[in-house]
C-alpha cells in the first residue's frame, strides 16, 4: 500500500467495523444459540458444532489455514492465522467457545441459550463468556482485511473449546502446537471491564484447583423416625466439615491454605490501593442482598481478596433434592469444593492439604473419600513493557478513557520473540 492509503487504513478499518456491528451481533447470537457445554457429555457434539461456527466464522474473515485440532480426547480447539506480513510482530488472539452449564434454566428470566436484549444488554449463555471475544477478535480482523486487503502485524486466532472444565488438556496442546501458535504477544479476550466504559488490563490472575469429598454413613436410606438420634446424619456431618474451611470472616481457614503465597509488593500494593473500587457499585453488579456482609479480612485491600489472595467455594453439593424429599436419613452426601490459587502458590500442594484437612476432621467416623481435582497455577506479570504500552494506547483511544491495569482484560506480552 501507499503512504495514503496506510494512513488511511485504520479509519477504514474502524468505519467498517461500525458498519459490521448488526453482522457481528447477528454471528454472536448463532454461536449462543448453540449449547456448547464442555461440562456434559451429552453436549459434545454441540461443542464440535460450536466448533465447526468457529472455525467458518475465522475463514469468512479470511485467516488460512482454519483447522479443528484436539488433544487427545479433549474438545476441539479452533485455530487459524494471517501471517501476510514479514518481519512485523505477530499476535495470538485466545477465547473460547465452551459455556458453562446453565444451572437451574427455570430461574432465567429467559431461555439461556436464546440470545436476548435487554437495556440495551445481550443475555444468553455465552453472550460475554466467551463467545463474544470470539466475535470481537474475528469482526476486527475481517473490517481490516476487507478494507485494507492485509492486518498491521501477523495475527494467530486460538479459540478453545474446554476452558470452561479448567483446560484439561491445553498444556499438551500447547506443546504439541508450539511452533504454530509462536507469537510476540498474545491477547485474551475473556474478562470484562474494570467499569462501563473504562477498559482494563489485567497483569495478574489466580489459579484453580480443589476437591471432591463423599462422606457415606449407610449403605441405603432409613427412616429418620426410626433411627434418628442414633444414626449421624451424612448432609449434617458434611456441612460440619464444610464449615471448618474458613474463618468468621470467610478467609480461607483449612491447614496449609496460605502456604507458598506470595502478598503483593509495596509499589503494587500502592496501585492496588490507588484503585477507585466503588463497593457500593460492586454489590450492585453482583446483586448482593441489603445487609449482607462482604467475606474477608477488612483489613486486607479489597482488590488484594479479590484478585491475589486464595479463596474456598463450594460449588457443588449433593445430598437429596428437596423436590421428593422425605422423613429420612440419606446414606451419603457430597460437595466439590474450589480453591483459588494464590501467586506463588502450588496448586497440587495446595488440593493435598485441602484433601489432609478434610480427612483429618471427619465427623462422627463416617467413611470418607477426598478426591484432588486437577489444578493450574496462578499468573503474574509486571504490568510494563512494549505490549502493555500499545494495549494501553489503543484502549485509551477507543474508550477515550485510560485503561486501569487490573484484572478486567488480559494482555500479556513479551519484548522478544518467544
Amino acid at each position: 500500500m501507499d503512504t495514503t492509503s496506510d494512513r488511511d487504513a485504520l479509519p477504514r478499518a474502524l468505519d467498517a467495523l461500525d458498519a459490521d456491528r448488526s453482522a457481528a451481533r447477528a454471528d454472536l447470537e448463532a454461536l449462543v444459540r448453540i449449547p456448547s457445554i464442555s461440562a456434559d457429555p451429552a453436549h459434545t457434539p454441540d461443542v464440535e458444532a460450536s466448533a465447526d461456527a468457529v472455525a467458518e466464522l475465522m475463514r469468512e474473515a479470511g485467516l488460512d489455514d482454519v483447522r479443528e485440532l484436539r488433544a487427545g480426547n479433549g474438545h476441539p480447539y479452533v485455530v487459524g492465522e494471517w501471517a501476510g506480513a514479514p518481519g512485523a510482530p505477530t499476535v495470538l488472539l485466545y477465547a473460547h467457545h465452551d459455556v458453562q452449564p446453565p444451572g437451574h434454566a427455570e430461574r432465567w428470566s429467559s431461555d439461556p441459550f436464546v440470545p436476548r436484549e435487554r437495556d440495551g444488554r445481550l443475555f444468553g449463555r455465552g453472550t460475554a463468556d466467551d463467545k463474544a471475544g470470539a466475535v470481537a477478535h474475528l469482526t476486527a480482523v475481517r473490517a481490516w482485511l476487507r478494507t485494507a486487503g492485509r492486518l498491521p502485524c501477523n495475527v494467530k486466532v486460538l479459540v478453545e473449546g474446554e476452558e470452561e472444565i479448567g483446560s484439561p488438556t491445553l498444556a499438551t496442546f500447547l506443546a504439541e502446537h508450539a511452533a504454530a501458535l509462536r507469537a510476540d504477544v498474545l491477547v485474551l479476550a475473556d474478562a470484562g471491564n474494570w467499569a462501563v466504559g473504562t477498559p482494563g488490563l489485567t497483569y495478574s490472575l489466580r489459579g484453580l484447583t480443589g476437591v471432591d469429598v463423599e462422606l457415606v454413613a449407610l449403605d441405603s436410606p432409613v427412616h429418620s423416625g426410626m433411627a434418628g438420634g442414633a444414626v449421624p446424619d451424612p448432609v449434617v456431618a458434611l456441612a460440619r466439615l464444610l464449615a471448618t474451611l474458613v474463618d468468621d470472616s470467610g478467609d480461607p481457614a483449612f491447614d496449609g491454605c496460605l502456604d507458598g503465597y506470595e502478598p503483593p509488593s509495596a509499589e503494587e500494593h500502592a496501585r492496588l490501593t490507588a484503585l477507585p473500587l466503588d463497593v457500593d457499585a460492586l454489590r450492585r453488579d453482583w446483586a448482593l442482598r441489603p445487609g449482607v456482609e462482604l467475606a474477608g479480612d477488612p483489613a486486607v485491600p479489597l482488590a488484594e481478596r479479590l484478585w491475589l489472595r486464595p479463596t474456598v467455594t463450594v460449588i457443588g453439593i449433593d445430598g437429596h433434592p428437596i423436590a421428593g424429599s422425605s422423613n429420612q436419613i440419606v446414606a451419603r452426601a457430597a460437595a466439590r469444593i474450589s480453591v483459588r490459587v494464590g501467586r506463588g502458590q502450588d496448586p497440587a500442594v495446595l488440593s493435598g492439604a485441602l484433601r489432609r484437612h478434610l480427612e483429618r476432621r471427619v465427623p462422627w467416623g463416617l467413611q470418607a473419600t477426598v478426591t484432588e481435582l486437577d489444578g493450574v497455577p496462578a499468573w503474574h506479570c509486571e504490568p510494563s513493557g512494549w505490549a502493555f504500552d500499545a494495549a494501553d494506547r489503543a484502549l485509551t483511544a477507543a474508550f477515550a478513557n485510560r485503561a486501569r491495569r487490573s484484572r478486567h482484560q488480559l494482555l500479556r506480552g513479551a519484548p522478544k520473540k518467544a
